[in-house]
């Protein structure tokens, strides 16, 4: 089912002329049932001539509707669909189609808060706000029972399966994470919708994260996890400076031929100097005033 545009007719000019007709009609009826002694089977039939006007005039009202921007009109005849009027304005078509609008703007909304769990098996809530547009009017009338519910709840089953394909926090180098890469996940939910409402004549304009948790029950211990492998994270990096700066120090020390070293005193000043590198407080110098040996 794909979409027919149509033409209509102009609204106001066809509403003037059954105006015109109604006036007619009543007039017709009017002068012919007054008396009439010479020919009263001419008023006869010139009465019931203005009744027939008057109900074809009534009925040709029933084909005018309106019509506004960014909106479509899909009308069908006796179940048949005949085809799609997005001309703004009043218009007028055949009084015996069917008439159903569908808003062409574009809408969003935002889901509510789903609890599902993670890549690896951790509860999280998730939400996401969804820009979409009907593009199709035809499909979203007819491949559907209802479009609305049906992005609504498409909507939500694409978050749910995306939610589980992607751990909460990147663990691994390059790994994609709900938290760290939310262009890509937006992108992955983008496309997850795109192809559930495809046969509904919806786009997806976008679709982003508007929430992102870990369930009330573990949010204390995973922050705890977080500042821990924090730690670790910025531990290992201050270790990795710290010895790249001892080797340093001790290349420049012998190349400048300031002092000689044996091992042992080099396994010394390499402790000492890791000390005061590593440490995540400040330390406390203790001058030798005698001599060095």
């Amino acid at each position: 089912m794909k979409e027919n545009p149509i033409r209509s007719l102009p609204g106001i000019p066809f509403l003037l002329g059954v105006l015109l007709l109604a006036i007619l009609g009543a007039c017709m009826v009017i002068t012919g049932i007054g008396p009439d002694p010479d020919n009263g089977v001419v008023s006869g039939w010139r009465a019931l001539g203005g009744v027939l006007l008057g109900l074809i005039a009534l009925l040709s009202l029933i084909g005018l509707y309106k019509v506004e921007p960014n909106q479509a009109a899909v009308l069908s005849l006796f179940g048949k669909y005949v085809g799609t009027v997005k001309d703004n304005g009043l218009r007028w078509s055949n009084p015996f189609y069917g008439k159903r609008k569908v808003s062409m703007r574009v809408r969003n909304f935002e889901s509510g808060k789903l609890k599902v769990n993670e890549l690896d098996g951790s509860p999280i809530e998730i939400a996401a706000v969804i820009v979409w547009q009907v593009v199709d009017s035809a499909e979203a009338v007819y491949n559907v029972d209802d479009y609305e519910s049906f992005v609504h709840i498409q909507s939500e089953s694409a978050l749910r399966t995306m939610a589980t394909s992607y751990p909460y926090d990147q663990h691994d180098d390059g790994q994609v994470a709900l938290r760290s890469h939310a262009t890509e996940i937006s992108q992955h939910l983008r496309d997850e919708l795109s192809e559930r409402l495809a046969d509904a004549g919806v786009q997806v304009l976008d679709a982003r994260i508007s929430h992102l948790a870990y369930a009330p029950e573990i949010a204390q211990a995973m922050l705890q996890r977080q500042q821990a492998n924090a730690i670790i994270s910025a531990r290992t990096r201050i270790v990795a400076g710290a010895v790249g700066m001892v080797e340093m120090a001790l290349a420049e020390l012998q190349k400048n031929g300031v002092v000689e070293l044996d091992e042992e005193r080099k396994a010394n000043m390499v402790s000492n100097l890791l000390v005061v590198l590593c440490s995540d407080r400040a330390t406390q110098p203790v001058l030798n005033a005698g001599s060095l040996y």
